[in-house]
């Protein structure tokens, strides 16, 4: 097959690169402004070397539909190795993957998560306790506060104060990492040195502590009466097939970092997002305000999804092809990655009428076409902590606006996005002021 990619930016490899680390947002804009709905982009090692874009919906149908065995997602992502580990269920493909997936699963379907509702309300209400009326707050750092307290009790299941004081602050630095830290990884003589030798010391602290607990909570006598997500996983067995081994405690570790990473920046990520644009949009406010008071969670709920869309998190998901296929009429050599751009899909104005505005009923009046709202990736890699993540926003949402009306800071205009670790985050941190308020909207 002929390796003729679709066009994309003329520029060297490493100019690219530097580019879509740093500034990918306006990169893809511009790739797509004038190359179209299909470009290509030429990177270098850590990143794919061959990626072709795609964003209209049907182009996507095709890519989710298609046979996993043809398209691998965990190859795709293997830049994340070094993070969240080999047996990553975002870096496992065909057989290891379905086996994880349903080994995991049953922790995140409607019942589960009914069961984690309380303590996440629970959680919500103590960090906005905290809050003080008047007071100007950083809702990207608060959010991230709260997320990472969600993912250690619930998640992890870690209600030894101690231990979580240990391990909150090596997460974070998990989460914090700089894209330079990717391509240190590709040179085995930088692991000893500088920021690559400080990150695998946090690497080695956080498996101690993780290790630590999967044991005791392996030995615990009452480890089938705790709702936890890592209890259920430790109680599963061999889950819905009897033909599949349980997860190992070296599973079990990637898992729960993977969890972290997929739950906890990008709905704080998310959530920061939702504050900012309420706090701009006074009438929507209002209405969410309502919703908050009387218990609409519908309206909340799709508040949190179209501050997704408005402000996507994760640019996009990518599959590796491992054999030579025609993708939208387009013939692609084995290697290729194919990169569904959530990105530009949310910015589709045949998708969404005036895309870039902040507009939640469209979530409420059957608007939203399938394969064009894409936060949580889609097809068989659809990310199993979906349901999980509405529920925890939407939790969180109820409980600011029924308590603060929130207000843009003096002279605060659109909040700018920046990319930090692999997700789109607000570059000032997103900052809201906040008033008590007692009297319910009508």
């Amino acid at each position: 097959m002929s390796t003729a990619y679709p066009p994309g930016p003329p520029v060297p490899r490493t100019v690219q690169t530097i580019f879509y680390a740093r500034w990918r947002g306006a990169m893809l804009r511009a790739a797509a402004r004038r190359y179209g709905d299909v470009f290509t982009l030429h990177l270098v090692p850590p990143y794919s070397e061959n990626v072709v874009v795609f964003s209209r919906p049907e182009h996507i149908r095709e890519i989710f539909a298609a046979d996993p065995a043809d398209l691998h997602a965990g190859e795709g992502n293997r830049l994340l190795v070094n993070i969240m580990g080999e047996h990553s269920l975002l870096l496992t493909d065909e057989d290891e993957h379905a086996r994880a997936r349903r080994l995991l699963m049953p922790a995140f379907v409607g019942s589960s998560l009914r069961g984690y509702r309380s303590l996440v309300d629970a959680i919500a209400k103590e960090h906005v306790d905290r809050w003080e009326s008047g007071s100007t707050v950083h809702t990207l750092d608060r959010m991230n506060e709260l997320t990472l307290d969600v993912i250690m009790q619930v998640v992890f299941g870690m209600t030894d104060e101690r231990r979580r004081d240990q391990l909150a602050p090596r997460l974070r630095r998990i989460v914090n990492v700089n894209p330079i830290m990717f391509f240190g990884w590709k040179y085995p003589w930088l692991q000893q040195r500088g920021p690559w030798k400080r990150f695998d010391d946090n690497q080695n602290a956080i498996n101690e502590l993780l290790y630590s607990e999967i044991r005791e909570r392996r030995a615990h006598p009452d480890v089938d009466a705790r709702t936890d997500v890592l209890s259920r996983l430790l109680a599963a067995g061999s889950g819905e097939n009897p033909t599949d081994a349980p997860l190992s405690d070296a599973e079990l570790r990637d898992q729960l970092v993977t969890l972290l990473l997929a739950g906890h920046e990008t709905t704080a990520s998310a959530l920061s997002w939702a504050c900012h644009e309420l706090a701009a949009n006074p009438e929507i406010q209002a209405q969410a305000r309502r919703a908050a008071h009387d218990g609409d969670e519908k309206y909340l709920e799709a508040v949190l999804k179209e501050a997704m869309r408005l402000h996507t998190v994760i640019a996009a998901t990518g599959r590796k092809l491992t054999r030579d296929m025609t993708i939208g009429g387009i013939e692609l050599p084995k290697g290729t990655v194919v990169s569904t751009s959530i990105l530009l899909a949310h910015e589709r104005t045949a998708a969404f009428p005036d895309a870039l505005t902040f507009r939640p009923e469209r979530f409420l009046e059957g608007e939203v076409a399938a394969n064009t709202w894409l936060p949580f990736g889609g097809g068989v890699r659809r990310c199993i902590g979906a349901g999980f993540s509405l529920m925890e926003g939407t939790a969180v949402l109820r409980e600011i606006l029924t308590r603060y009306r929130l207000s843009l800071p003096a002279g605060t205009g659109s909040e700018p996005s920046k990319v930090r670790n692999i997700t789109h985050i607000p570059a000032n941190g997103a900052p809201v002021v906040v008033t008590a308020e007692t009297v319910v909207p009508v």
